[in-house]
Protein backbone atom coordinates (compact mmCIF):
# COMPACT_ATOMS: atom_id res chain seq x y z
CA UNK A 1 0.00 0.00 0.00
CA UNK A 2 1.09 3.56 -0.63
CA UNK A 3 0.95 6.23 2.02
CA UNK A 4 -2.75 7.66 0.98
CA UNK A 5 -4.14 3.59 0.72
CA UNK A 6 -2.35 3.39 4.59
CA UNK A 7 -3.66 6.39 5.92
CA UNK A 8 -7.52 5.61 4.77
CA UNK A 9 -6.64 2.18 5.97
CA UNK A 10 -6.15 3.38 9.53
CA UNK A 11 -9.13 5.75 9.50
CA UNK A 12 -11.00 2.17 9.66
CA UNK A 13 -9.83 2.18 12.70
CA UNK A 14 -12.67 2.20 15.49
CA UNK A 15 -12.34 5.59 17.35
CA UNK A 16 -9.86 7.36 14.64
CA UNK A 17 -10.10 10.67 15.15
CA UNK A 18 -6.66 11.50 12.65
CA UNK A 19 -3.39 9.91 11.59
CA UNK A 20 -0.10 10.53 9.90
CA UNK A 21 3.06 9.82 8.65
CA UNK A 22 5.68 11.59 10.31
CA UNK A 23 9.75 11.59 9.96
CA UNK A 24 11.04 12.33 12.68
CA UNK A 25 14.79 13.06 12.11
CA UNK A 26 13.26 16.35 9.98
CA UNK A 27 9.74 16.60 12.05
CA UNK A 28 8.40 17.00 8.28
CA UNK A 29 4.56 15.09 8.22
CA UNK A 30 5.03 12.75 4.48
CA UNK A 31 0.35 12.51 5.20
CA UNK A 32 -2.23 13.32 6.81
CA UNK A 33 -5.99 12.51 7.15
CA UNK A 34 -8.99 13.53 9.66
CA UNK A 35 -8.05 15.97 12.54
CA UNK A 36 -9.29 19.21 12.51
CA UNK A 37 -9.71 22.06 14.74
CA UNK A 38 -9.10 20.85 17.88
CA UNK A 39 -6.61 18.17 16.80
CA UNK A 40 -3.87 19.98 14.34
CA UNK A 41 -1.58 16.75 13.21
CA UNK A 42 1.14 18.30 11.68
CA UNK A 43 1.68 20.27 14.69
CA UNK A 44 1.07 16.91 16.53
CA UNK A 45 3.70 15.17 14.34
CA UNK A 46 6.06 17.76 14.34
CA UNK A 47 5.80 17.67 18.67
CA UNK A 48 6.18 13.72 19.03
CA UNK A 49 9.27 13.78 17.41
CA UNK A 50 10.68 15.02 19.92
CA UNK A 51 8.93 12.23 22.07
CA UNK A 52 10.43 9.56 20.06
CA UNK A 53 14.20 11.36 19.94
CA UNK A 54 14.04 11.23 23.38
CA UNK A 55 13.10 7.70 24.20
CA UNK A 56 15.41 6.42 21.48
CA UNK A 57 18.32 8.32 23.44
CA UNK A 58 17.08 6.96 26.37
CA UNK A 59 17.07 3.20 25.39
CA UNK A 60 20.59 3.80 24.23
CA UNK A 61 22.02 5.63 27.16
CA UNK A 62 20.50 2.48 29.27
CA UNK A 63 22.46 0.16 26.76
CA UNK A 64 19.15 -1.43 25.99
CA UNK A 65 19.03 -3.55 23.02
CA UNK A 66 15.81 -3.34 21.61
CA UNK A 67 14.10 -1.64 19.58
CA UNK A 68 10.56 1.04 20.27
CA UNK A 69 7.13 -0.96 19.38
CA UNK A 70 4.66 1.64 19.63
CA UNK A 71 4.26 4.58 22.66
CA UNK A 72 1.35 5.15 23.93
CA UNK A 73 0.16 8.45 25.32
CA UNK A 74 -2.89 8.50 27.03
CA UNK A 75 -5.31 11.72 27.98
CA UNK A 76 -8.77 11.89 29.61
CA UNK A 77 -10.31 11.47 26.16
CA UNK A 78 -8.12 10.09 23.75
CA UNK A 79 -5.35 7.59 23.13
CA UNK A 80 -2.61 9.06 20.81
CA UNK A 81 -0.57 6.40 19.27
CA UNK A 82 3.05 6.53 18.47
CA UNK A 83 4.25 3.36 16.13
CA UNK A 84 7.92 3.89 14.55
CA UNK A 85 8.08 1.98 11.46
CA UNK A 86 11.20 -0.66 11.99
CA UNK A 87 9.91 -2.29 8.47
CA UNK A 88 10.73 0.63 6.06
CA UNK A 89 14.14 2.13 5.68
CA UNK A 90 14.67 5.27 7.14
CA UNK A 91 12.94 7.48 10.16
CA UNK A 92 9.15 6.97 9.72
CA UNK A 93 6.89 7.03 12.66
CA UNK A 94 2.45 6.50 12.09
CA UNK A 95 0.83 8.79 14.13
CA UNK A 96 -2.61 7.61 15.42
CA UNK A 97 -5.50 9.73 17.68
CA UNK A 98 -8.42 7.82 18.74
CA UNK A 99 -11.27 8.48 20.88
CA UNK A 100 -11.11 6.53 24.09
CA UNK A 101 -14.68 5.96 24.74
CA UNK A 102 -15.34 4.30 21.02
CA UNK A 103 -11.73 2.41 20.35
CA UNK A 104 -10.18 -0.96 21.60
CA UNK A 105 -6.86 -0.19 21.98
CA UNK A 106 -5.25 -3.62 21.38
CA UNK A 107 -6.84 -3.89 18.11
CA UNK A 108 -6.06 -0.25 17.08
CA UNK A 109 -2.40 -1.48 18.38
CA UNK A 110 -2.89 -4.67 15.92
CA UNK A 111 -4.46 -3.08 13.03
CA UNK A 112 -1.25 -0.35 12.85
CA UNK A 113 1.25 -3.24 13.19
CA UNK A 114 -0.29 -4.87 10.30
CA UNK A 115 -0.40 -1.44 8.09
CA UNK A 116 2.99 -1.40 8.72
CA UNK A 117 3.78 -4.61 7.04
CA UNK A 118 2.02 -3.64 3.64
CA UNK A 119 3.09 -0.13 3.16
CA UNK A 120 5.27 0.83 0.57
CA UNK A 121 7.81 4.08 0.64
Amino acid sequence: MNIEATLKEAMTIDGALGVSLVDYESGMTLGVLGGGPNLDLEVAGAGNTEVVRAKQRTLKSINLDDEIEDILITLGRQYHLIRPLTQTSGSLFLYLALDRGRSNLALARHHLKRLETGLEI
